[in-house]
């Protein structure tokens, strides 16, 4: 193999252990400890237990439960739906981001929470109520996406938070990183307040 092959393999090496590294992923689970730096939770579903390297800038959120009736026009929230075989989009959650994370994950994607799940987040342009629910049309850099939202569906917000909200059962949501040794790392954590389980 000549010099130059070897290089690109190399290179190629380096590019796809630094995609790996920067390839997010997120960890919804129990809190069972917090030992000093490193957070330990048990995923929900089952599996074995993650070990997480709190970074030194880290952010956390409070979870807190919400209603539609926070929803209005010019509201800027995030909705994860499942797409229908009709191609509708019926929420399975609704979060409303307090005015200081208006922009945060702005657009329509791919998300999570199964095979045909997806997340919109967005303003608010309008709102029609009937008898099996809401309707929200969320408006995005680029487009705009009618959601069904069923009466039953959580509705929740944000709110500052903090390391003490991470006690032993507290339901999280950490925005983890893995690293080229595999380990994991985040910088982010969104929790439940009293109890909450973060539907998103």
């Amino acid at each position: 193999m000549t010099r130059s092959a070897l290089l690109a393999l190399g290179l190629l090496g380096l590019v796809s252990s630094a995609t790996l590294a920067q390839t997010p992923q997120r960890i919804r689970g129990t809190v069972v400890s917090l030992d000093g730096a490193v957070l330990h939770v048990k995923p929900n579903g089952g599996g074995a237990e993650a070990a997480i390297t709190l970074g030194p800038q880290l952010k956390v959120s409070e979870v807190l439960p919400s209603s539609l009736k926070e929803v209005k026009p010019g509201s800027f929230v995030g909705t994860a739906a499942e797409t229908q075989p009709d191609g509708t989009l019926v929420a399975k959650e609704v979060h409303v981001f307090p005015e200081a994370m208006r922009g945060t994950g702005e657009g329509h994607y791919a998300f999570d929470l199964g095979p045909k799940s997806t997340m919109t987040n967005g303003t608010i342009g309008q709102e029609v109520t009937g008898a099996a629910g809401d309707t929200l049309t969320v408006k995005y850099k680029g487009g705009e996406k009618a959601i069904k939202v069923p009466a039953d569906v959580p509705v929740v917000t944000f709110g500052p938070g903090d390391k003490t909200d991470l006690t032993p059962g507290a339901h999280v949501i950490v925005f983890a990183q893995a690293g080229t040794d595999g380990g994991l790392s985040a910088s982010r954590i969104a929790v439940g307040k009293d109890g909450l389980v973060p539907p998103m």
